[in-house]
């Protein structure tokens, strides 16, 4: 760090600075996004590695908080610091303290006002399916290995049913501490690769979501298309606004933050 005549570090400023952090992670290792004691988190490790940089302990907002085991390619974050380090020398500076399954790739000066969780519009998130083949050694820990096929026309006519203002109750994780559970979904549309057909992607972007809300989805979804329902079930099953009625839980690691919008 530069030092003045005194031996005073002059990077850090006692002015608030808002950065504006653009990360990925591969969420498998993760115990979600949400500091928690003893355990491995996102939010920990980034707050650690901002710390080691800005000499005082720091507090990172994310918009939105991610499960353990799930993905992003684009996670937005807030943090408030002191130093006078440009944006670039931070990013590298922080990614040296980071782990390998953990990066900054972009780093902004933000309006002071700036909070990730607060100024987010919605949300893209991406769901894999492997459906009736094994994965390879790369792809194993970001897809969700489904036996068997699955009707694609049956779940693209499903999920466009959810497009809209709905209230999503039955799709909401138990014990959550939100107001309502209506939400409203811009895009849910699923789509079979056509260089690999037996990855199946749902894509889903919403002004907000609810706790599982995603994987509770696609785990109604792959019901519907193993034909335990038909594809108009999922509007009664949207109307009951009974977690009882849909479908079970999709496992976290077919899921991915795409990007967050503002």
């Amino acid at each position: 760090m530069p030092e003045d005549p005194a031996g005073r570090d002059t990077t850090v400023s006692t002015t608030r600075r808002v950065l504006k952090l653009t990360i990925a992670y591969e969420g498998t290792d993760f115990a979600g996004w949400q500091r928690q004691p003893g355990a491995r988190t996102v939010q920990g490790c980034l707050e650690e590695a901002m710390a080691a940089i800005d000499k005082r302990p720091v507090s990172a907002v994310a918009a939105g908080r991610t499960d353990a085991g799930v993905h992003a390619w684009a996670q937005v974050v807030s943090i408030p610091v002191r130093t006078h380090l440009s944006a670039a020398v931070i990013q590298r500076a922080i990614n040296f303290h980071l782990p390998g399954d953990l990066r900054v790739t972009d780093v902004e000066d933000a309006a002071p006002d700036f909070n990730a969780r607060r100024k987010s519009t919605g949300k893209i998130y991406r769901y894999t399916m492997l459906a009736g083949a094994e994965p390879d050694p790369f792809t194993r820990r970001v897809v969700w290995r489904v036996t068997g096929d699955l009707d694609v026309a049956a779940m693209q006519h499903a999920a466009a049913l959810l497009v809209g203002e709905h209230d999503f109750a039955s799709f909401q994780a138990a014990g959550g501490d939100v107001v309502t559970s209506v939400r409203t979904l811009l895009r849910s549309a699923v789509t079979r690769e056509a260089t690999a057909p037996h990855y199946i992607r749902y894509d889903v972007e919403g002004t907000g979501f609810l706790r599982h809300m995603v994987r509770n989805i696609v785990g109604t979804l792959v019901d519907i298309g193993r034909h335990r329902w038909p594809p108009e079930a999922m509007a009664d099953i949207l109307a009951s606004r009974s977690r009882d009625r849909a479908g079970a839980t999709a496992p976290p690691q077919g899921l991915v933050l795409v990007r967050v919008l503002f």
